[in-house]
């Protein structure tokens, strides 16, 4: 998944959105799991209850020492006790009452001679009855709901019949489920028919399942889906865009991945192939723009095939969803969830494909065993993403595309305390999703970059692609990265590469000091441009900008100083039409340029973008934009326009900004 920006940087990273929240309590502290290549949740064996505040009081303790490698302090689940291998699950979505419900069934492996109760993690979900048992001799068992904690929801307490390997939950959803947004047909590109999608990452799978919400448990599935009989239902799994429309969807992820891809899309759907092993879902009115935008998509996968392994998930299709989507792209396995704001007509956007594809090696394949570690995920990706785009767009691309990235980087160092600034960061006391920054993203992407340059590109992709296979659908540790590393790259380059600047990297602040630093010439020719028009010695229409990509308009534009004339901005605008763009990021940074100076001619434009899109990566920056602006009342009255459109998790972040709470 690709971050909302904490600053409004340029923005190579075409992206998901941060979802800040308030802090939460600590979940856990305790020992490593004993099976190879996965490490524990923290959660004393045996124990009977699991109020929030023992885990508090258990937090507190360990903030002595910092946060133990391994420790999911976000999930209530034993996992020391128990690993969930397989779920079955039979939902019906009730468009009526927006809720999912039906009956979760887990296979668990017992990791304990002793028989402790099993501890899931549930979130504002209403448990109607458990069963526990064999095989299917499933009898009915005693359970208990802890106490709630705001954000990390509430511990679900199932007590076992000894030796009982299956356990199966009937469940209903909340309608304000934070996983999950229901759409009305107005809502949708078509305007006909109600939508249905759900967002995991990073712990809101607990919202629509009762299960191990930590992304140390891997597990397969299987699934039916009873829908209206109109929609059609899709889902992180196999698809079958042929399936008949009767209102009852079966599907298999036979591949084991983390609760947080576990993923639903219910909606009038289309679909329409752009490869052998690539295709798009849609809503009718979006699908060929989609599949025009998109179309190489096939290619991406194949040279990224030959570069850096085979790609182990049968297919890659995307799935388009209305403007409400709060991110950009979410690396679903088998089915990204793609924001419409990306077709822009001209394939500009595209590295967003190139992000949510690369995750099926970086992400999916190999997974941060805690969110601590997210830059295993997301630095990893963001580097093989700037890979795809060289191989399939060129050099010239590519070398924007890095430049973008770092300057993104430098911005968001610039907004951080130094604690922040950690790739492997310490998350304790706060929501996980406040680990989705540039840090994880481009401080990774640049520290392998540099891996990359000390040892060369042919060794450092050998490397990658025996990393790739030696932790394939495993989930890892920074530790267990840094050990590897030692036994590899460290061991076969020690008069190029250093241990202390690899802790450096990891475990220190900021960038080290001669760390590589992109640039573009296509940028750099740009800033005597600029300088000349603010100086007054070229008209706005004496600059050639035919042949200029999106990612030039962009640094053009958020080079711009804070402060523009009224004549200056309508020069500007008359001139390149930017108040009209249909580049969403184009419009993006215009809009800023516009709330800064107060260019009313922008208004109209600024509510309709802030209406008609959900995506996070704008809103946030906008809404922060208007209250920094004096212009807080103007963004109340948008946003409470908008709300009823927003996604749960959208209206959370934004409400924060505007109102303070």
């Amino acid at each position: 998944m690709l971050p909302q920006l904490l600053t409004p940087s340029l923005g190579r990273l075409i992206g998901a959105g941060l979802l800040a929240c308030s802090l939460v309590t600590l979940s856990a502290c305790g020992k490593k799991e004993a099976e190879p290549s996965t490490s524990g949740t923290a959660t004393p064996e045996g124990a009977t209850e699991y109020q929030a505040e023992d885990l508090q009081k258990e937090g507190a303790m360990a903030e002595k020492n910092g946060p133990e490698s391994g420790v999911d302090y976000h999930s209530f689940a034993n996992t020391d006790a128990f690993r969930v291998k397989h779920l079955d699950l039979d939902l019906t979505a009730d468009f009526d009452n927006k809720v999912l419900k039906g009956e979760a069934i887990l296979d668990i492996k017992r990791l304990s001679q002793k028989n402790p109760p099993l501890i899931l993690d549930t979130r504002d979900i209403d448990v109607k009855a458990v069963r526990a048992g064999v095989g299917d001799s499933l009898q009915p068992v005693k359970f208990s709901m802890g106490k709630k904690d705001p954000n990390l929801g509430t511990p679900l307490k199932i007590n076992l019949p000894k030796g009982a390997s299956k356990v199966a939950i009937q469940y209903q959803t909340s309608p304000g489920a934070s996983g999950v947004q229901w759409l009305e047909p107005q809502q949708t590109a078509g305007k006909k028919h109600p939508f249905l999608f759900t967002q995991a990452q990073a712990i809101h799978a607990r919202s629509f399942i009762p299960l191990q919400d930590t992304p140390q448990v891997r597990m397969t599935y299987k699934a039916t889906l009873r829908t209206p009989k109109e929609l059609r239902a899709v889902m992180s799994a196999n698809n079958d865009p042929e399936a008949e429309l009767d209102g009852v969807f079966e599907f298999e992820m036979p591949q084991a991945i983390p609760s947080y891809l576990i993923a639903i899309g219910i909606g009038n759907l289309d679909f329409k192939a752009m490869g052998e092993r690539t295709g798009v879902y849609a809503e009718p009115e979006l699908l060929d723009a989609a599949a025009k935008e998109f179309e190489d998509t096939e290619d991406m996968l194949e040279v990224t095939e030959q570069n850096f392994g085979p790609y182990r998930w049968d297919r890659y299709d995307l799935l388009i969803l209305p403007p409400s989507f709060p991110f950009g792209g979410m690396e679903n396995p088998r089915l990204s969830f793609i924001t419409p704001t990306v077709i822009a007509g001209d394939k500009s956007l595209v590295a967003l494909i190139a992000h949510e594809l690369a995750h099926s090696w970086s992400g999916n394949l190999i997974t941060n065993a805690s969110w601590r570690d997210l830059w295993l995920n997301e630095g990893f990706t963001t580097y093989l993403t700037n890979r795809i785009m060289q191989f399939v767009y060129g050099d010239e691309r590519y070398q924007m595309e890095m430049a973008l990235g770092y300057d993104d980087l430098k911005a968001d160092l610039d907004d951080r305390e130094d604690k922040d600034e950690i790739m492997a960061i310490d998350l304790r006391g706060r929501d996980p999703d406040e680990v989705f920054s540039n840090i994880p993203y481009e401080k990774g992407s640049l520290f392998l970059y540099e891996l990359e340059q000390k040892v060369g590109r042919e060794n450092f992709d050998k490397f990658l692609m025996e990393y790739f296979n030696h932790f394939a659908f495993q989930s890892i540790t920074t530790e267990d990265f840094v050990k590897y590393l030692d036994d590899t790259l460290l061991k076969q380059y020690p008069d190029k590469l250093d241990r202390a600047r690899i802790q450096q990297w990891i475990f220190e602040p900021g960038i080290p000091e001669g760390a590589p630093q992109p640039t573009s010439d296509a940028f750099t020719k740009l800033d005597p441009v600029r300088e000349q028009w603010l100086n007054g010695d070229i008209k706005a229409s004496a600059i050639d900008t035919k042949d200029w990509t999106f990612h030039q308009w962009k640094y053009f534009l958020d080079g711009m100083p804070e402060k523009l004339s009224e004549d200056q901005l309508q020069e500007l605008d008359s001139t390149f039409d930017l108040t009209q763009s249909k580049n969403n990021e184009i419009a993006f940074s215009w809009l800023m340029i516009a709330v800064r100076n107060d260019y009313q001619p922008a208004n109209a434009r600024l509510e309709d973008f802030l209406t008609s899109i959900g995506r996070n990566k704008f809103l946030r920056p906008l809404y922060r934009n208007l209250v920094e602006n004096g212009k807080t009342d103007e963004a109340k009255r948008i946003f409470e326009k908008a709300k009823p459109g927003y996604h749960p998790l959208t209206v959370k972040v934004n409400s924060k900004i505007i109102y303070g709470d």
